[in-house]
């Protein structure tokens, strides 16, 4: 029986429904699969300025260090929107702490919530894409300004930054439909022609097998309601990223389906759900731990390299949700706890595994 770590980190709104959520899965898969985790809970985001001022501590950046895989569930709040110290900043400063520089958002159509999705069946039928977003670079981590009457945001990006997601990216391709759109505002931003200039030439010394196109953000956001069954890998920077992968998420019918992975080149990954802290319903056991789920098997599969344990999580959630599971906002009564134990009831069943293709990056 092997051991591993995971650093819990549950911080605020409905990030602790989330995690606990999360956490029964693990366990499910660890009493069918024969392993053993151990969850050491840590502050992060707003619970943390709560307690200690900061959002981010140094005893939680260890313990992550420390850990095999990382799981968040969700951080911020109005309740800290004012104050000195803002609880995404917590978050910022983890990814850069773990070397974490890609975001690997899916977001795949279950045959039976189509008609769950604010689309036409045939708009949305047979998606299946992939958002990879730069983390470390962009208007997120430029310098920052303000004034009593101005403010500014510095945009950065470097060649080597770009030059990594963008191997991720194309690696990722080769096992899917092996197609690359580069999303980006080279019409207007300097940064954005780097990154335009720098993915072409990766491409041509590297992945000419992998079609390539190239795209601006406006239109990007615009065909992806249109037409989002023509994307296979999107390539994008951070805050553009940021934008269309949470668009890319309600296809699906609910943001609280989307999971979600950061990874870097060396050290334990960061797995958390798409939808954030949504503190108008926290603590009241109502909110979706779909997202969250899905990304323990990423967790299981990118964080642990344990990909029948991720398989079977996905077919546990697919095989729930045909049976007709539904928490409420998809239009049933589930309650999160409720929708979870399913879940790892099913975990825990002895059944094929369902098919996945397994995405490499690099």
């Amino acid at each position: 029986m092997k051991t591993y770590t995971i650093a819990l980190l549950p911080g605020d709104g409905v990030g602790p429904e989330v995690t606990r959520a999360a956490t029964e899965v693990l366990q499910a898969v660890a009493d069918r699969f024969h392993h053993r985790f151990v969850f050491d809970t840590q502050l992060i985001g707003g619970a943390a300025i709560d307690a200690t001022g900061e959002p981010l501590t140094q005893s939680t950046v260890v313990a992550c260090q420390q850990a095999h895989a990382v799981f968040l569930g969700a951080v911020g709040g109005p309740k800290w929107d004012k104050g000195p110290r803002r609880p995404e900043q917590g978050l910022l400063a983890l990814r850069k702490a773990l070397g974490l520089f890609a975001n690997i958002r899916p977001t795949r159509i279950y045959d039976a919530l189509i008609d769950c999705s604010p689309l036409r069946r045939g708009v949305v039928a047979d998606v299946d894409l992939v958002v990879f977003r730069e983390l470390t670079g962009g208007l997120y981590f430029g310098e920052k300004r303000r004034t009593e009457d101005s403010a500014s945001d510095q945009c950065i990006y470097t060649v080597e930054e770009i030059e990594r997601i963008a191997r991720s990216a194309f690696t990722a391709a080769r096992t899917r439909r092996g197609k690359v759109t580069s999303v980006d505002k080279a019409n207007v931003l300097e940064t954005s022609r780097l990154w335009r200039d720098v993915v072409t030439r990766v491409h041509a010394e590297e992945f000419s097998d992998v079609r390539l196109e190239h795209a601006l953000v406006d239109s990007t956001a615009m065909q992806l309601i249109h037409q989002p069954r023509a994307y296979d890998v999107i390539l994008t920077e951070n805050m553009f990223g940021d934008i269309l992968s949470d668009e890319a998420s309600v296809l699906g019918g609910s943001i609280g389906l989307a999971p979600s992975a950061s990874l870097g080149s060396k050290g334990p990954g960061l797995f958390e759900p798409v939808h954030g802290s949504a503190p108008d319903i926290a603590g009241r056991n109502i909110c979706n731990p779909v997202g969250a789920i899905l990304s323990v098997a990423l967790l299981l599969r990118y964080g642990l390299r344990l990909l029948d344990e991720a398989n079977a999580v996905e077919a546990a959630v697919e095989r729930i949700i045909d049976d007709g599971a539904r928490t409420a906002d998809l239009g049933g009564t589930l309650s999160c706890h409720g929708m979870a134990e399913l879940i790892a009831d099913e975990v825990l069943k002895s059944h094929s595994l369902a098919h996945h293709v397994q995405m490499h990056w690099g």
